[in-house]
């Protein structure tokens, strides 16, 4: 039997993608979803775009505290089994939720799957393929001790069963621009990350996107993030990983 799926989708003023990222959840017809978004207030025309899928969603619009706020928001409200968020200007691939909760009835003693993700642009168009290439190297090792090292778990493709919230909690507030990377840290401290050998979802990168605007913010996050975990010499090696990274940003990917 399949499990039943929640999506969270977080959002705040992003008219010009959601219609496409609900589509990419709801046109995959899995016959056991629930669809969640919780948006921050918009005036933009996001609200006009959730009433026409009032009969195949929940949303709720309210001042929040942010898209972390808003992810545990929609945590404290799903009834599913497996669990997920989706940034509202991200995508699934068009078998993601079948592939995920198969894999889910499959594996019974799973407690999280991640797979692999494209980056596209703004116009959906693939970019960044060597940063893809890079992660996809890393997941395929399925070493979890280099997590400590580097992030290479893309959000988007990444599941986990609801009972975890009760033995791992919510995403950390104070971490902005990285709570999904703690996150996936306090879990690899208990459980096995499993991986799912394909592309489960499309991350979009954009000049105004939190990846392409601040990737110096979202590095020094997760290096502090790091440190709750690391050994001194997992945390040296993530210092340069991370400095080396956040130069290709600035200097390399972010001037094209």
């Amino acid at each position: 039997m399949l499990p039943k799926i929640s999506i969270i989708i977080p959002t705040l003023n992003q008219a010009k993608f959601i219609e496409e990222t609900i589509r990419s959840v709801l046109d995959q017809n899995y016959p056991n979803l629930e669809l969640i978004v919780l948006d921050g207030g918009s005036t933009d025309g996001t609200l006009e775009i959730l009433q026409k899928y009032d009969d195949s969603l929940t949303w709720i619009s309210e001042p929040d505290k942010g898209q972390v706020d808003a992810i545990n928001k929609g945590l404290r409200m799903v009834t599913g089994d497996v669990v997920a968020f989706l940034n509202s200007d991200d995508l699934y691939t068009p078998t993601t939720l079948m592939t995920v909760g198969k894999y889910f009835s499959d594996h019974p003693q799973a407690n999280i799957v991640t797979g692999k993700c494209i980056n596209i642009d703004q116009n959906g168009v693939e970019t960044r393929s060597l940063i893809k290439f890079y992660k996809n190297f890393w997941l395929k090792l399925g070493i979890d001790s280099c997590l400590t090292v580097m992030d290479y778990v893309s959000q988007p493709s990444t599941f986990w069963r609801t009972e975890l919230i009760h033995s791992i909690g919510f995403f950390d507030e104070q971490f902005h621009n990285a709570m999904d990377y703690d996150y996936w840290l306090r879990v690899s401290q208990k459980y096995k990350l499993k991986y799912i050998d394909q592309y489960l979802s499309k991350f979009r990168i954009y000049p105004s996107s939190i990846t392409s605007s601040n990737s110096r913010a979202q590095y020094d996050d997760e290096l502090r993030v790091a440190s709750w975990y690391c050994t001194p010499v997992q945390l040296f090696i993530h210092k340069i990983h991370a400095e080396i990274s956040c130069w290709i940003y600035e200097n390399i990917l972010n001037r094209k």
